[in-house]
């Protein structure tokens, strides 16, 4: 019998975390080379960003469960409420705490952030904040889950890579550099891929619990090709961050990770049995981290 507190571990999915906080290391670590850094406002800003995808992580968990799409016929691993280890009031209060742990690093983090008298990046981002928490939520949950509209795509495009990334630079320096929109189409598009692997490989049960995803729409030869348009447009643009900010050949560092993603594309390109997507999702979490990482180094070196 498992205990409660490993039941909770568990249905937070901490094998998700790595992938959440990429677009926050390539933020924070251009803002470093660009000679702005502030060690709490970058370890608030891992802390807001690992309780945002807990939070998520949990709603999917009631989403799906109460909407039946957690069931038998699904072939990931079975969540807390499809298996009865948490009940549903259970994880309803354990969204309410998420939700107000949420809440209280967001104001830390803009109070770290951002000077009283700035009301105006106050209101912005207090809205941000309360719009990652929605996003959070309503992937799954309620009867307009955008998540079974084929929005989820969108969605984790935009806030793991636009908003992390751009939104963590900002907080530091208070510049908004639209070049990085390059590294954060980087990161939005792995993630978006991560996501993808999910639904291929829940296309079947989420079909026919009338969950529409884009692998649902598309069906499984156009979804492949869509995964490989994400990984490449990923490498791409990050290229282009590259060449066009003029750093050294160390910047190019992170095409290294190539050898693992190219590895991956080649496995997706033969599977043929929907359950051997689950092994991918997370490699291409853990290649997407240490794209973040090796982005980073790369293009630290180059500048020294």
């Amino acid at each position: 019998m498992r205990s409660k507190l490993k039941v909770w571990i568990e249905a937070a999915r901490l094998r998700t975390l790595p992938l959440s906080i990429s677009g926050i290391l390539v933020g924070n670590g251009v803002a470093f080379v660009h000679g702005h850094f502030s060690i709490l406002i970058f370890v608030l800003s891992l802390f807001t960003t690992i309780a945002f995808q807990v939070l998520s992580n949990l709603a999917n968990d009631y989403g799906d469960g109460v909407k039946g799409t957690d069931n038998d016929n699904r072939i990931g691993p079975a969540r807390a409420l499809q298996q009865g280890l948490l009940s549903r009031g259970e994880l309803k209060r354990g969204l309410i705490i998420g939700v107000f742990i949420c809440l209280a690093l967001t104001l830390a983090l803009i109070s770290a952030s951002i000077n009283l008298g700035d009301w105006q990046l106050w209101i912005f981002f207090l809205i941000l904040g309360g719009a990652s928490i929605t996003a959070a939520i309503t992937y799954t949950v309620g009867k307009r889950a955008y998540g079974y509209f084929a929005l989820g795509d969108l969605f984790v495009f935009l806030f793991f890579g636009l908003v992390s990334v751009m939104g963590s630079y900002f907080l530091q320096t208070k510049q908004l550099n639209m070049s990085l929109l390059y590294p954060a189409i980087s990161v939005g598009c792995f993630s978006t891929a991560v996501l993808n692997l999910n639904n291929m490989r829940d296309r079947t049960s989420d079909r026919l619990s009338k969950k529409i995803t884009l692998p649902v729409l598309l069906g499984i030869t156009n979804a492949k090709r869509y995964h490989f348009v994400l990984i490449f447009v990923g490498f791409l643009s990050s290229i282009a961050f590259v060449h066009g900010e003029a750093y050294a050949i160390e910047g190019y560092f992170f095409l290294l990770l190539l050898v693992p993603f190219i590895k991956h594309l080649t496995t997706i390109r033969k599977i043929t049995n929907l359950a051997h997507f689950d092994k991918e999702l997370k490699k291409v979490a853990l290649s997407t981290f240490f794209f973040s990482l090796a982005f980073i180094i790369g293009i630290i070196q180059s500048t020294l």
